[in-house]
């Protein structure tokens, strides 16, 4: 629509085509049309799904051209319908706002006041000094390098050997003090003093000298990357920069505790803080040796995950990124991954000291950099308070597992295998032939290219066609194959991901260990893997039946669920301050049909059972920014009643309105939004010229403080919950965490208590203007629990 006769479109060569240039004369036998502003009217009437245009309904390229043709726009199609027959007139009358709407999205507006002045795009010179200071916080060197022919050297300092010649190393050194001011570092061009502590005067005068310190750093080398599995190797300690100390031990836990019982008292001591990088994968590992290690603890990581959520944590990341310093690789030691990779017990210790050595010195540093960040952020108390106690009450989790029947899952194995085998077989049938369901491109071939169920498939960038659950979904409603694809879809996934998966991953006590990760999920929420525990589907009856599989440790013990009830909308009516709805929930009226009442403008004892679907949709859907476009799909209801629908919902609750136009308010001003805690996200496009991209941002603005401060909540129960039941000295075991729920190993003897306490500590562990509910259950699984 911009080509003009001076005007041309020109499309680089893509997927093997050549080059185009498109004048008036090519646009108008590409698009079969008289005139190049039709092409608005061809888009208006067959829509175009990369710019979600909707267009009429069963009208695709062909049947838009024809129209066209016949009567030379969309205005002229409307003024014949009456010449239209059968379902072709009923869906362009029933469409008829929809095309025009489709018209005016399509076009490109041309008459928009410019203002030009030809001087502004000469090319001129940076301003330098800017630049460079610009350079020189961020840190980029290489492009100072690159655009200025600025190259710092490294600067080190000199340092003046003790008297009588060699250096004690047990001698407390101010090594390496200096700032960091080399392009780039490695272990070969620092200051240090790194030790292999590898006799017992030694380690004994090595402990003496770290009892003394208020913080020490340390890291363990092992053979394996599961704490459960993985045998110590050794142990290094720092606290002097540039200083360090590798103590290697046996892989043989008996010989090795002759080593770690010398440090256990070291270890145990709280008025000594310990500093790390995942600090769970180590105190894991120390578990093994008798040692239990206390809640004074700095993880480099967990820090640096409140201070960036949406970045890379690791130890080589930040120490690039924070030190300019480049850590050695492990590959260096132990070679590349595959079958010829050795495990850390075949290195030499001597070849392991430098390795192990800088692990523990460059997180102390680390700690240096980054404590300093969360007490300027505010972070510091949400470290303190929440982030590092539940390191240690992960690890119990972790180690505590849950009992898992194998039996039931290779009897459930075999039914859905032969399930699947069913739906595949009815594909086949209503495909007219057999092929890989599970292929992608065969699949496309099938349902487009032979039984054409759309007029213009969508396709994937590799030009194959999409054929995604989404699109599946849709096709559905009118086409049975697509049904029972997706069926085949779910069984063959819960089959492979869960019911065939987690037998493997069971122990010798049937029980199965999942690992949770406190530094994943943006939102604060906790992640789980080895097995996922936390994505065991639950939409679906065999995905819930999945959950009948995980079961209480004996006969003396019951699995007891409890959950926070609709926390994430308590939380939003808390944020928003919307009285009607902190009045229902304060007196016990279902929320969905308080705001279908208010929606749909009826009494409440009116709300029948489609207005209430509809509520609640729009009730968890307004959190994540779901439009009218994504509630009709989800209701399969016209775009316009949706909309109508969310401006209904808006008007009775304007201040969720305000609330959300507050939130992204500040988010613009800011970077940032937060919970109720004060754990930050961080919105680097909430600002953005690209429409998508800035509005994806304003939906995290509106909803990451909602799940972030649903995340702070129940991680805020279970460290409360896990001291009172340390005190007590209970059987019972707190065992999962997942999502709003947490799961009990519950001893029948301490039910009733446990019951009492788990909603005590639950629904006091944030004070918000709603009451806070909790849903409880027992049952000899989880599926019956929860």
């Amino acid at each position: 629509q911009l080509v003009e006769e001076h005007i041309f479109m020109y499309k680089p060569a893509f997927m093997g085509n050549k080059v185009e240039t498109l004048g008036i004369p090519e646009v108008l036998a590409k698009f079969e049309i008289e005139r190049v502003e039709q092409v608005i009217d061809i888009l208006g009437m067959e829509g175009d799904v990369a710019d979600n245009i909707p267009g009429i309904p069963g009208v695709g390229k062909k049947t838009a051209i024809k129209l066209l043709a016949e009567y030379g726009s969309i205005e002229g199609l409307y003024e014949n319908t009456d010449k239209l027959k059968g379902k072709q007139k009923e869906k362009v009358e029933a469409n008829k706002e929809q095309a025009f709407l489709s018209k005016r999205l399509a076009t490109i507006i041309t008459k928009v006041p410019v203002d030009f002045k030809e001087d502004e795009l000469e090319r001129s010179k940076p301003n330098q000094e800017a630049v460079i200071q610009i350079f020189d916080e961020l840190e980029f060197r290489t492009l100072k390098k690159t655009i200025f022919g600025i190259d710092e050297p490294i600067k080190k300092q000199k340092q003046a050997p003790p008297a009588g010649g060699q250096m004690d190393m047990f001698a407390v050194s101010e090594a390496g003090q200096t700032e960091d001011e080399s392009p780039a570092k490695t272990i070969d061009n620092i200051d240090k003093e790194y030790h292999l502590v590898d006799d017992a005067t030694s380690r004994s005068r090595l402990l003496n000298l770290l009892s003394t310190q208020s913080e020490v750093c340390f890291d363990t080398e092992t053979t394996g990357l599961d704490p459960l599995a993985a045998h110590m190797v050794g142990m290094s300690f720092a606290f002097k920069k540039g200083q360090a100390f590798y103590v290697p031990v046996s892989v043989d836990i008996a010989e090795a505790k002759t080593i770690t019982d010398q440090f256990k008292t070291f270890f145990e001591n709280s008025k000594i803080k310990l500093i790390g990088q995942n600090l769970k994968y180590d105190i894991q590992v120390l578990k093994k040796y008798g040692i239990r290690v206390h809640d004074n603890l700095f993880d480099t990581m967990i820090a640096h995950y409140l201070l960036q959520p949406d970045q890379r944590h690791s130890m080589d990341v930040l120490a690039e990124n924070y030190l300019n310093y480049t850590p050695i690789s492990i590959e260096k030691l132990i070679g590349k991954k595959g079958k010829n990779q050795l495990k850390m017990s075949d290195i030499d210790p001597v070849m392991v000291k430098d390795y192990a050595c800088e692990d523990a010195d460059v997180t102390l540093q680390l700690k240096h950099v980054l404590e300093p960040l969360l007490k300027e952020r505010n972070q510091h108390q949400l470290f303190e308070q929440i982030e590092i106690p539940l390191i240690n009450i992960l690890g119990d989790m972790e180690e505590e597992g849950i009992t898992v029947n194998t039996g039931f899952l290779a009897t459930y194995s075999e039914e859905l295998g032969i399930a699947e085998q069913e739906a595949q077989q009815k594909v086949f049938e209503l495909a007219g032939e057999e092929f890989n369901v599970a292929s992608p491109k065969q699949l496309g071939e099938i349902l487009f290219d032979k039984m054409k169920l759309v007029e213009k498939p969508k396709k994937t960038k590799t030009g194959q066609y999409a054929t995604g659950e989404e699109i599946l979904t849709q096709l559905s409603k009118e086409h049975e194959i697509c049904d029972k694809i997706l069926e085949f879809r779910e069984l063959k996934k819960l089959k492979s991901t869960y019911v065939d998966a987690i037998p493997k991953l069971v122990d010798e006590q049937s029980r199965v260990h999942t690992d949770y990760s406190q530094t994943t999920a943006a939102t604060g929420r906790l992640s789980s893997n080895n097995p996922n525990l936390q994505n065991i589907p639950i939409r679906t009856e065999k995905g819930r039946a999945i959950r009948k599989a995980f079961v209480p440790r004996g006969a003396e013990y019951t699995l007891l669920s409890a959950d926070y009830s609709q926390v994430e909308l308590r939380i939003m009516a808390d944020f928003a301050n919307d009285q009607s709805m902190i009045e229902a929930f304060k007196n016990g009226i279902d929320i969905h049909k308080n705001t279908a009442a208010k929606v749909f403008g009826v009494p409440l004892e009116e709300v029948d059972g489609d207005m209430r679907r509809k509520a609640k949709e729009v009730n968890f859907g307004i959190i994540y920014g779901m439009s009218a476009f994504g509630l009709s799909q989800n209701l399969n209801i016209p775009r316009k009643e949706a909309a109508e629908i969310i401006k209904s919902y808006f008007q009775e609750f304007s201040s969720i309105r305000d609330y959300m136009e507050q939130q992204t308010t500040f988010a613009q001003e800011n970077g940032y939004v937060e919970t109720i805690l004060g754990r930050r996200r961080y919105l680097r496009d909430i600002n953005s010229r690209n429409g998508t991209v800035r509005g994806y941002a304003e939906r995290n603005a509106v909803n990451a403080p909602i799940q972030g401060s649903a995340a702070d909540m129940i991680k805020v129960a279970m460290i409360n919950l896990k001291r009172w039941m340390k005190r007590e000295g209970l059987k019972s075991k707190c065992l999962l965490q997942v999502h709003d729920e947490l799961i009990f190993d519950a001893h029948k003897d301490e039910l009733d208590l446990l019951k009492e306490k788990v909603e005590h500590y639950m629904s006091k562990a944030m004070v918000l203007k709603v009451p806070l509910e909790i849903g409880m259950d027992t049952g000899d699984n989880w599926l019956e629990a929860h």
